[in-house]
């Protein structure tokens, strides 16, 4: 600073123009938290902070698709408080792709034996191999420990998707890659029915810009940008959805969805598919063995068929999710809904009765939840306060819960006590483990470990979640051994 020349003032925010806070504050790169935060520090922003999250909400699609009276009924689910919205309404858009957290984006997808991570766009992957699963290369049979996925050095992976026996991932540029067991074509680069070692292009995607993949048992389910929808794979069900039971070698577009509103989401299931609408309609096709199509019978659906139940309610579907043998589903105003096999209190109805439509589940109904996750005879909810709700067989510790007693089975939706003092931002189970990623960044596993799917050599299996340490560079992850 030259000689006589006076140092900037410091000045407080409030004495900045209202307008100009109000411009800085609606930019779109705010989340929920960050106002909430910037509230703290100054009470008298408070007022500004309300409008600017009311003017983000009004911004998102799925807000804006609601009615008046569900935009009204939603604010006082959230107390009153836009901000709550706001932070319900991004942390549904997170719950199918990669979450923000403070040591930066994350996504975890389990599969049969293996466990996959995204962290700031780099793949990670751990368990067994024996399909070429976990993108290592052919001398890799198990990692029992998380290691990086080599792509191609511009690749910035921000969607993946985990399944029985194959993987798929999606790039920043819209691509779509895939690795594992490709007998059934289910990888989707044409008539190549060996095994995918390494995450390869599908090349018959080329100049289709995509967001989000889905991968069932020999089958993967592809979503684009702009809300259409690709299948490939074993068709046996007509989970394709193309009218027929013809396997497909590449990913053919689902016509049906071509004249109906956008896609918003997409979720494979054993031998069955399901597809969200922006208009809160939830379509499903392929198997209904299970009731999981949602439609009141047992009949095959071989092309996308809405779920009457929810639209004879008007109940805005915003997230669903797959299970084995039970499917879930989450409403635009945080309310849970499932159906299918009733086996071990998958439903979290109090009993092991079967649902051949969507119930809502009333013991849950106080909570706002934000992701739903289904798997083998288990389900997991999320709340918009951070909170971990499990239900459904307790075999291997997947739910967490240590306590067994003299039952393997919860029969309604019980709160993970070990989970209370962090915020769950995302969850994924799958066949017999479990892991969650904290909204810093810190990831636990709980479950079977037989395979090393919970990044961990020495140990068999964790009854309670546990946390995984890992560095910085995301080179390694150690889980550290459970206490007693």
């Amino acid at each position: 600073m030259a000689t006589g020349e006076k140092a900037p003032r410091a000045f407080s925010m409030e004495e900045l123009p209202g307008h100009l806070i109000g411009e800085v504050l609606t930019s779109g790169r705010l989340a929920a938290g960050d106002l909430a935060r910037l509230e703290a520090t100054c009470r008298a922003l408070r007022p500004l902070a309300e409008h600017a999250a009311s003017r983000l909400c009004a911004a998102r699609a799925a807000f804006a698709a609601m009615g008046p009276a569900a935009r009204g009924e939603l604010l006082e689910r959230c107390g009153g408080s836009w901000k709550k919205v706001l932070r319900f309404l991004q942390s549904v858009e997170q719950s199918s792709g990669t979450v923000h957290t403070s040591s930066g984006n994350m996504q975890v997808a389990t599969g049969r034996y293996h466990t996959l991570l995204v962290h700031d766009s780099s793949v990670y992957s751990c368990g067994s191999s024996l399909c070429g699963v976990l993108g290592h290369g052919p001398d890799t049979t198990q990692c029992a420990a998380f290691s990086r996925v080599p792509f191609p050095s511009l690749s910035r992976v921000v969607n993946i998707s985990a399944s029985h026996n194959h993987a798929a991932f999606v790039t920043e540029l819209g691509e779509v890659f895939t690795c594992g067991d490709n007998s059934s074509l289910c990888c989707g680069h044409g008539e190549v029915g060996r095994t995918i070692f390494r995450p390869t292009e599908i090349k018959a995607l080329k100049g289709i810009s995509c967001k989000q993949v889905a991968t069932g048992l020999s089958f993967t389910v592809i979503l684009t940008t702009d809300g259409q929808v690709y299948t490939c794979g074993s068709n046996t069900h007509g989970q394709l959805g193309h009218g027929d039971t013809i396997d497909r070698v590449t990913p053919k577009i689902v016509e049906l969805f071509e004249g109906l509103a956008p896609v918003v989401q997409v979720a494979a299931g054993a031998s069955y598919t399901f597809a969200v609408t922006d208009d809160g309609t939830v379509y499903s096709f392929g198997s209904c063995t299970n009731f999981c199509l949602g439609h009141g019978d047992q009949h095959d659906e071989l092309r996308p068929r809405a779920i009457q139940s929810f639209k004879r309610r008007n109940i805005h579907v915003v997230r669903v999710s797959a299970g084995d043998e039970h499917a879930v589903a989450l409403d635009a105003l945080g309310y849970v809904y499932t159906w299918g096999r009733g086996y071990c209190g998958a439903l979290g109805h109090g009993d092991e009765n079967d649902k051949t439509s969507p119930e809502l589940i009333s013991s849950l109904k106080s909570q706002v939840a934000v992701q739903v996750c289904a798997r083998k005879r288990k389900t997991f909810v999320l709340t918009d306060e951070g909170s971990v709700f499990a239900f459904g067989w307790m075999g291997f510790g997947s739910l967490g819960f240590p306590d067994r007693g003299s039952s393997d089975k919860v029969m309604r939706p019980r709160v993970l006590d070990s989970l209370r003092d962090h915020y769950v931002s995302q969850i994924s189970t799958g066949l017999y483990h479990t892991v969650a990623v904290t909204n810093r960044g810190i990831v636990f596993g709980f479950g079977d470990n037989e395979r090393a799917q919970l990044g961990q050599e020495y140990i068999r299996g964790c009854l309670k979640p546990t946390e995984i340490m890992f560095q910085k560079s995301m080179e390694e992850i150690v889980i550290a051994a459970p206490s007693g």
